[in-house]
């Protein structure tokens, strides 16, 4: 079946205002080409399909249980990323045309706008599950899609100590920091396995705690019996109805929560994250994207600038509110790497190294923070 066919039984079906249904559609490709073979109008179906229902060809990669992104560089370039790596695929698109109806389909999809006066776009896809990115020419030489899926994050600590995560040593040190209610921030790069760490974690905390979860999408489901999620909402076409992650914050708070989390803090709402944490409520956490735990307080410096927060304040309230750091990195599955301590010396906020890699550098430090809220070393 070629793309012009495709295009002929698509003008059929839109200008005449036909549902597309395999039946519709099976008439229009016999309307187009007069008698043809039931094997020739099921490849139509299966091409046409492709052409207006979900991801297109992309769509048996985004199932694949392994799929974290599927990248399109060219008409001819599609990569997979997973627990194998960054990988090409023998998916082709027929042509540039093709990448970039499916694109703007997809954009439609998010309730964005992707054309010539708007040549990129970000967004959700229905179902907030799959986190959409595309660029048209000339931002670049071909028409790009970037989708990122999101797995529910659902497992337990005891999971990922089987999977390598951790060894039993650290799996009985997560449980005594949730125990003492120590708050904490998770570092580390994208598909580190951060969100993994943390609803873990989370699943962890006793059942008569209240938890309130703030997120730009639904990825933490841990196994808790009250914990409650707020997801973010961005602007509509018009501009208009956005809710932020920081408007979440405030809301929860009025929630009676006994611990507030912020799914991945990425801008300004890290300020009210740290206010809430100094007001009462201990045990709080979130993850934020860093290098390492030593590069932790400039990123959080550059996020509270965002929201008109100064330097000396920011360390002031970071050194009150979070006790521990815990980076993750792919070694080439998700590890703890390192559990850092959070140190002021003058006005500003350092960290240091407590565990790392299997070899404890601080650990007397790290027994006197558990000691103080009245939890032994396990």
């Amino acid at each position: 079946m070629t793309v012009d066919l495709v295009d002929r039984v698509r003008r059929r079906l839109v200008g005449g205002g036909i549902d597309a249904s395999p039946a519709a559609v099976a008439d229009a490709v016999r309307a187009e080409v007069g008698v043809v073979g039931d094997a020739d109008v099921l490849s139509a179906l299966t091409l046409l399909r492709q052409e207006f229902v979900g991801a297109g060809p992309l769509e048996p990669l985004l199932r694949d249980s392994g799929t974290t992104d599927v990248l399109v560089t060219a008409p001819d370039q599609v990569w997979v990323d997973g627990a194998a790596g960054l990988h090409r695929t023998g998916v082709r698109f027929s042509d540039e045309d093709a990448v970039r109806r499916l694109a703007q389909r997809l954009a439609t999809a998010a309730g964005r706008r992707l054309d010539d006066a708007q040549p990129h776009v970000d967004g959700w896809l229905p179902g907030g599950q799959v986190r959409l990115h595309a660029v048209l020419p000339p931002i670049a030489e071909h028409t790009c899609i970037s989708l990122r899926v999101l797995r529910p994050a659902n497992h337990r600590l005891a999971d990922l100590q089987a999977l390598g995560t951790f060894d039993a040593e650290i799996h009985q040190l997560l449980g005594a920091i949730i125990s003492a209610r120590l708050s904490f921030l998770i570092t580390g790069g994208t598909g580190a396995g951060k969100s993994t760490l943390l609803a873990a974690l989370l699943a962890a905390v006793p059942s008569r705690e209240r938890i309130i979860c703030v997120e730009d999408a639904g990825e933490l489901h841990p196994d808790h019996p009250q914990f409650i999620r707020l997801v973010s909402r961005p602007p509509n076409i018009e501009g208009a109805g956005e809710i932020t992650l920081r408007d979440l914050v405030r809301q929860g708070l009025r929630m009676r929560p006994d611990r507030i989390i912020v799914g991945e803090v990425r801008g300004p709402e890290v300020i009210d994250l740290l206010t809430s944490l100094n007001t009462g409520h201990d045990g709080g956490a979130g993850t934020v994207h860093a290098n390492s735990p030593q590069e932790l307080p400039a990123r959080l410096e550059a996020l509270a600038a965002l929201g008109g927060l100064d330097r000396p304040a920011l360390h002031s309230q970071l050194s009150a509110a979070v006790h521990l750091v815990l980076h993750m990195r792919r070694d080439p599955t998700p590890t703890l790497s390192e559990i850092a301590l959070l140190a002021r010396t003058h006005t500003t906020v350092t960290t240091r190294t407590a565990w790392r890699s299997g070899a404890w550098t601080d650990r007397p430090a790290l027994t006197a923070l558990l000691t103080s809220r009245g939890v032994s070393w396990p």
